[in-house]
Formats: C-alpha cells, sequence, structure tokens
C-alpha cells in the first residue's frame, strides 16, 4: 500500500498484491516466506514507479518467528501458528513457570501458539541449537531489506516472553525457561529508524537510496489501532478480520488474576499504550465455511458473499450458536460440519443451509464480541459509549448492525483498511507530518469513509440477544 500524507489528506492506493498461501510440508504447516519477502520487493518495485517513496514500514501478524544462524541465514521455514506442533508445549514451559506467575509478568492471554509454547516445541531440534538470532516475521522482513537486527515491541509483546510492565524482554522468566537471551534482539519502539535499504534491494526496485526503512507498530493490530478513529476515549475498538480483537487502550496493564482468568491480554500499543483485550477467532469461521463450500463443487453455496449474506439475514435468528473460541475452530478444516457437530454437543439443532450456518457465525461472533467488550470495562474500571470496528469485517453489515444491537452500543464501522493507515500515519509521525495520537486519529476522522449503525431500541430485540448471550458457553478461561 502506498501512502500519502499531509494537512488534511491521508489516502492510500494500491500498489501492489500478492497471495499469502501456508505450504503444508512432511513436517507440518509453514510460511512461504521467501514467497512474501518477493511480494514485498515486487510491491516495493511498482510503489518506486508510481512516484516518489520517503519511508517504508512493515507489519505483519504477531507469535511466528524466523531463525538465523550467526552468518544471519535463515535456518529453515518458519512455522505457521496454526501447526499442531504446539500441543502440549504449554504444559512443559508451566512446569517451570505457572501460568499465573507467566501472566503477572508478561499480561499475555493463553493461546496455544504463543511464541513461546513454539519454542518450547521446538526445543531439542537441531535449528534451535544451531539459532544465533530469532526475528518475528516483520522483523525478518526489516533484515532482509536493511540487513540490521532489532524486534519491534509491540509484536515482542506477543511472544510470551516481554514484561508488560518494564516494556522489555523478560530476563528472569528467560532464564527460568532455558531460552538464551542472546537470541532476542534489541527493542525497538514504533517511529525509531530501522536502517537504510541495502543496495541489491536499491537495485531491484528502483527505490531512492535514501529511502527510510521507519519502525512501525508491526502488529497489524496495533497498526490498526493507530487509525481507530475516535474522537473521544471513551471508546472499545473491534480489529475484524480472520480475528476479532477486541479491546481497550489503556496507559497500563491491567495484570490482576481476575483478568488472567478471563483470558485477557495486555499487548504494547504506541507512545507506550497497553492494547488490553481478547483475541476472538473472528471471520477465519466464515472464511473456513466458504472454502469448504467452494471445494465441494457447485450447487452447495451461494457463490459469493453478498448471496450468502443475504440468506443469512433471511435465516431463522438464533436457532443456533457457538463458542467462536472453541480450540475445534482453530485448525483449517470442514467448517461447516465442525460448526453443526458443535451445535449437536450443545444440545442444538444442527444448522443445515448454508445461510443458516453463516447466520450461526456471525450472531455467535457479535454475542462472543458483546462478553468481551463488557467484561473488558469491568476489568479495567472503564465505560464504553462506542465501538469502532476496523478492518475487513467493517464491509460485513450483518455483523456491523448485529454487534451494535448485541452490546447496545453504537457503532462506527471504517476504515477498512486500518492496519495500512496505521502503518502509514506511523511512518507519517517519524517525518514530523502529524501529530500525537489524538490529532493523529482526528485526521483518519476527517478524512476516512465510516459507516454508523445504531442499536436497535426496540424491547423485544433487546430481549433476544439477551437471552442468546445467556445460551453461549464462556470463552476458555487461562489455566
Amino acid at each position: 500500500m502506498l501512502g500519502r500524507v499531509g494537512p488534511g489528506t491521508l489516502d492510500l492506493t494500491e500498489a501492489h498484491r500478492f497471495p499469502n498461501t501456508p505450504v503444508r510440508l512432511p513436517d507440518g504447516l509453514r510460511w512461504d516466506v521467501l514467497g512474501l519477502y518477493r511480494g514485498v520487493l515486487d510491491g516495493l518495485r511498482a510503489a518506486a514507479r508510481s512516484g516518489g517513496v520517503a519511508s517504508v514500514g512493515v507489519d505483519t501478524w504477531g507469535v511466528d518467528y524466523g531463525l538465523l544462524d550467526a552468518d544471519g541465514a535463515l535456518l529453515g521455514v518458519p512455522y505457521h501458528y496454526r501447526d499442531a506442533r504446539t500441543e502440549g508445549a504449554a504444559e512443559a514451559v508451566w512446569a517451570r513457570v505457572g501460568p499465573a506467575e507467566m501472566y503477572r509478568v508478561t499480561g499475555l492471554q493463553h493461546l496455544p501458539f504463543n511464541t513461546v509454547f513454539q519454542l518450547a516445541a521446538a526445543t531439542g531440534s537441531t535449528q534451535l541449537a544451531a539459532a544465533g538470532t530469532l526475528l518475528l516475521m516483520p522483523d525478518l522482513m526489516v533484515h532482509w531489506l536493511t540487513g540490521t537486527l532489532g524486534a519491534e515491541e509491540t509484536n515482542a509483546s506477543t511472544t510470551g516472553l516481554f514484561d508488560a510492565r518494564a516494556g522489555t524482554w523478560s530476563t528472569e522468566l528467560l532464564g527460568r525457561l532455558g531460552v538464551d537471551a542472546g537470541l532476542l534482539p534489541p527493542l525497538r519502539s514504533p517511529g525509531d529508524p530501522a536502517g537504510e535499504l541495502l543496495p541489491h534491494v536499491v537495485e531491484f526496485t528502483g527505490l531512492d537510496a535514501r529511502t527510510r526503512v521507519t519502525t512501525v507498530a508491526s502488529h497489524d493490530t496495533a497498526s490498526a489501532v493507530v487509525a481507530v478513529p475516535a474522537t473521544a476515549p471513551d471508546f472499545a475498538y473491534l480489529s475484524c478480520g480472520t480475528w476479532s480483537l477486541a479491546g481497550l487502550e489503556l496507559d497500563g496493564p491491567v495484570l490482576t488474576e481476575e483478568s488472567r482468568a478471563a483470558n485477557f491480554t495486555n499487548e504494547r500499543g504506541v507512545d507506550g499504550t497497553v492494547r488490553f483485550l481478547r483475541n476472538i477467532m473472528g471471520l477465519w469461521l466464515l472464511e473456513e465455511c466458504r472454502r469448504a463450500w467452494a471445494s465441494q463443487g457447485q450447487g452447495q453455496a451461494p457463490s459469493g458473499l453478498p448471496d450468502l449474506l443475504a440468506a443469512a439475514a433471511r435465516a431463522e435468528p438464533f436457532a443456533a450458536l457457538v463458542d467462536p473460541d472453541a480450540p475445534e475452530f482453530l485448525a483449517p478444516g470442514d467448517m461447516p460440519e465442525r460448526i453443526r457437530a458443535h451445535c449437536r454437543g450443545s444440545g442444538q439443532r444442527a444448522p443445515e443451509s448454508p445461510g443458516a450456518v453463516v447466520r450461526c457465525v456471525l450472531e455467535s461472533l457479535a454475542l462472543a464480541h458483546r462478553r468481551t467488550l463488557r467484561q473488558a470495562a469491568e476489568l479495567a474500571g472503564r465505560e464504553i459509549t462506542r465501538v469502532h470496528l476496523v478492518g475487513g469485517g467493517a464491509r460485513n453489515e450483518l455483523l456491523c448492525q448485529w454487534t451494535a444491537d448485541a452490546t447496545g452500543l453504537p457503532v462506527a464501522a471504517g476504515p477498512v483498511e486500518a492496519t495500512a493507515l496505521g502503518n502509514v500515519l506511523v511512518q507519517a509521525r517519524a517525518a514530523g507530518l502529524v501529530g500525537d495520537l489524538p490529532s493523529t486519529r482526528r485526521l483518519v476522522a476527517a478524512t476516512q469513509p465510516l459507516r454508523h449503525y445504531v442499536p436497535r431500541k426496540d424491547p423485544a430485540g433487546r430481549a433476544a440477544w439477551d437471552a442468546a448471550a445467556a445460551r453461549i458457553e464462556p470463552s476458555p478461561r487461562n489455566p
């Protein structure tokens, strides 16, 4: 994405788009990291052809990493967080540091694929034994562009090795878990310079050798939160795509036992803020349903998302509900059948038609949004008066309206490309083009299209959502 920032101006242009398709190897699910890097280079070359580029920033998802040897060469193909290798890894970690003690240090939600558990699963491997440096995915891309080594702090905070209070790597945890502290590079903050483009990158892309590489909020959700168009502090955010990340922006972490039991995470944001949130499975469920229907051939389901959503709107309300965070929904597979099995296992009538399945997914997500935001407000002692829903889910009108209805709060949907905008805005701020976080968000609100959804006020509708919420089992608690 190519961004342009100036007084009263903030826009994005798509320079290049490329797929991100994991590869199943004999020993597990991996990222096609070289294909991704080639996509980055092709994108930079396309951006260079469109005009002057002042700065480059990289963001990706969290937790996954590549290992480099002492010479800086990549050791193997990075694992995908949905790979099953981490099954049982948490118990090995907790034998050294218990889950409650880990939470008091890291404030991190228990997810089976957190980096700390991936490292536990890799214990004894020849690659880990030979590694000199661990780089999270955006830092790996920056390394290949610049040759420098660093760990951006918003992504570092997703590893389970980061001290949520101190904002540093936890040397105590590293020692007790037997993780070599030398594996982890120095931390960088959003806005820090990350280095200069290597000569062969300049030659291939056509970028000016003076083009800066700027450290951004390299966890995609952290970048998305930068671009939340909030004009008052009493907001909650939903960064909604494959995952739904629902929470609050705070000045400091919430490390209470109640927060741990509710499985909330404290991840770093820009300017030392904390993203107090919970990961919800999100539109992954819908994506996997569509993939399953497509693989079954024509006639199994409506061909496009608009038709599926129209069928969902016509389906019976609240006929079946699931907990989106149930572990059987994590891995790729036949999601419609998994949803039906989940419903049968909880004594509900299984949804049969595609429209009924999609309605089940979207109503269940809206109820998960409600539950999570209410818990976040209670745990943090905050009042929420408005929800900002950003990311690809902002295009889903049913999900936006049902989230407003379920929460009883107005929902402002957009921008869809919040992550890319947040990335660009951190670069612009480093260049002195925008000011502090509130003024940055005012610029987003003034320049980006938003859609507003008001909760329906009829008592019967509110009662129906309340009754549906009472049927949903709580999300899995932290151990």
